[in-house]
């Protein structure tokens, strides 16, 4: 038979101890710290200002805005305008003013934001990687609608010029039918020429 005295448990029990009880306060430290705070929606109607800085209550703010209605949203437009120059509440701000359903004002949104990432303040380094995002998000988007519009001023004109060659077509359909029609050349044979 073989020896199984040879665990660390049997041949260093404070070991065995000290690694278990290390785990189990670093389990115990990980439930000790603050869970992320989840933000109800506004029920009231009342505006939903949360002034704590980072990046997880930033994405709980954006999704936030996605269960506001357009004049709650335009209410926490101007309550973030009162409020001092933060990184936060510049984030927030770009944020509020690039939702889609709000009045959006993407060049307000990417200024905004452009201060954010240049600031070397640790709150707002701290919400570069989402600013970053949010910027990428909203050149895009500026990008996509100056293509739409191009796009749509190019089939303004194509529809424009089809119109235009139509016309000319019943034009040219008019003076055929009010020409006088040509008699047939006949063959010295008498038949009529195809």
């Amino acid at each position: 038979m073989k020896n199984n005295n040879n665990w660390p448990g049997l041949r260093f029990p404070n070991l065995t101890a000290s690694a278990s009880t290390l785990a189990l306060l670093i389990l115990l430290a990980g439930c000790a710290s603050e869970p992320p705070v989840a933000v109800a929606p506004p029920t009231n109607g009342t505006p939903l200002v949360v002034d704590d800085a980072g990046l997880v209550s930033a994405l709980t703010y954006y999704q936030m805005l996605y269960r506001m209605t357009p004049a709650q949203m335009n209410r926490e437009r101007m309550v973030l305008a009162a409020l001092p120059t933060t990184p936060n509440t510049q984030v927030r701000t770009a944020m509020v003013l690039g939702h889609p359903r709000a009045q959006q004002d993407l060049t307000k949104a990417l200024s905004l934001l452009d201060g954010v990432l240049k600031s070397t303040d640790p709150a707002a380094v701290s919400l570069h990687p989402l600013a970053r995002l949010l910027a990428d998000s909203y050149n895009e988007r500026l990008r996509l609608d100056t293509q739409l519009e191009k796009q749509g001023q190019q089939l303004k004109d194509s529809q424009r010029k089809a119109v235009e060659l139509q016309e000319k077509i019943d034009g040219l359909a008019d003076i055929e039918r009010t020409l006088p029609q040509r008699p047939r050349a006949t063959r010295s044979g008498g038949g009529a020429a195809r």
